[in-house]
């Protein structure tokens, strides 16, 4: 019998084929990494700023982290949650450590952390009433998002994130971010949480100030009402605090993180605060992967190499003249940029114009970036980007603001 015979397809027509068209693709087949950079199929090489929108923290194939998979992978990969195990004990006490007095939940994702999150404030509402079903109110910012699940959609008011998917989780209402009054004012008997991103990400990279976070913590305790802090995109590092609400000075009764704790290998946690941890009982809430040896071998070698190298001090030092570097751009090219904002390697460019066009002509002069929400061009810089690479991306920049300034 003659063998079958292959059929050389390219990638784009395998995804053109197989694969949901749920997202806008860009036109590059990316094949390898190192670093801060990437290569495409043609050999073409980019400075990834875009890492893996926040996820890629020590940039593509950190030899320590490689290590710490490819060892574990040889150990143990799996186990059900019916059982212990050493790396999934070491990672929680290092977050502990890290929140404060409290204990933690592991999962796959972001938006499973969320979810998470959105059950505690159910439970909580049954404990503060007595009754299930009653307290169920969460408050939520305006241009937030919180993930892509049901719980996590209703508290994300975008319509092209909700389109198509009504009727969604009842019980959600939405104040102004940095508007304590538009919080306040919604509070009331039913009221179980108030959950916020310390900078809204997809919303376009806008920060809660330090007077309005302490404002929310002070709201929370006066109406017995929990706080819960989104960190997917905005912690790990990002902002040069290992938290990002670590600036403001509070501490919230739950925090949900994911992207950057793995790495690039899937991990999300939710650190709930003791007071309201033994809310959770065997029972309800669960997950299948969630917390496995070979994940959290991930999140401890991220760690290791954020407290080895000092990586949140070189955030801080680094990203300071950088931003300013972006900043100029506001006053250089007025008619193309309204604003840069952000903290740390978590920055916003707001365009005065859709901002497609500018990613497109960024990544063809070898700059990969991903656009967000209000017409932003989020840049997000591995925690290991160095000095020259972050001086490149603004030469990048300024390059294509002149081109089209120009043109």
């Amino acid at each position: 019998m003659n063998p079958p015979s292959i059929v050389r397809t390219s990638t784009a027509e395998l995804y053109d084929a197989n694969v949901l068209k749920n997202y806008a693709r860009a036109p590059l087949t990316l094949v390898r990494g190192r670093g801060s950079q990437v290569w495409d199929d043609a050999g073409n090489a980019y400075l990834d700023f875009t890492s893996g929108i926040a996820v890629s923290a020590l940039g593509h194939c950190h030899p320590y982290w490689v290590e710490a998979i490819r060892r574990q992978a040889g150990e143990l990969i799996h186990v059900s949650n019916l059982f212990r195990h050493p790396n999934q004990g070491e990672l929680a006490r290092r977050l502990v450590q890290r929140a404060g007095p409290g204990r933690v939940f592991f999962c796959n994702s972001g938006g499973e952390a969320d979810e998470a999150m959105l059950k505690l404030s159910r439970l909580h509402g049954v404990a503060k009433s007595g009754a299930e079903g009653k307290c169920i109110k969460v408050l939520a910012a305006k241009h937030a998002f919180h993930g892509r699940m049901f719980g996590g959609m209703s508290a994300t008011p975008q319509e092209k994130i909700q389109k198509g998917f009504r009727p969604l989780v009842p019980g959600f209402a939405f104040g102004e971010l940095n508007n304590l009054q538009s919080f306040a004012d919604q509070i009331d008997g039913d009221t179980a949480a108030i959950i916020v991103e310390s900078i809204q990400g997809e919303g376009g990279i806008n920060p809660c100030t330090p007077e309005f976070l302490r404002g929310l913590r002070q709201l929370c305790d006066q109406h017995n009402v929990l706080l819960l802090v989104d960190e997917v995109q905005c912690g790990l590092g990002r902002t040069g605090k290992f938290y990002a609400f670590e600036h403001a000075g509070i501490l919230p009764d739950a925090i949900a993180m994911a992207k950057g704790l793995g790495g690039g290998f899937p991990i999300g946690a939710v650190w709930v605060r003791d007071r309201f941890a033994d809310l959770f009982q065997p029972g309800s809430h669960g997950t299948t992967f969630g917390g496995t040896p070979l994940a959290c071998a991930a999140g401890l070698a991220v760690l290791d190499v954020i407290e080895r190298d000092n990586l949140l001090e070189t955030v801080r030092t680094r990203s300071g003249p950088w931003i300013e570097a972006l900043a100029q751009f506001a006053k250089d090219f007025p008619s193309q940029i309204l604003a840069v904002r952000g903290k740390g390697y978590l920055v916003g460019v707001q365009m005065a114009l859709d901002p497609a066009p500018y990613v497109t002509a960024l990544r063809e002069r070898g700059l990969l970036v991903v656009s967000a929400s209000n017409n932003v061009i989020r840049v997000l810089p591995p925690l290991v980007a160095t000095a020259e690479e972050l001086a490149r991306s603004v030469e990048i920049f300024r390059a294509v603001l002149k081109a089209k300034a120009t043109a």
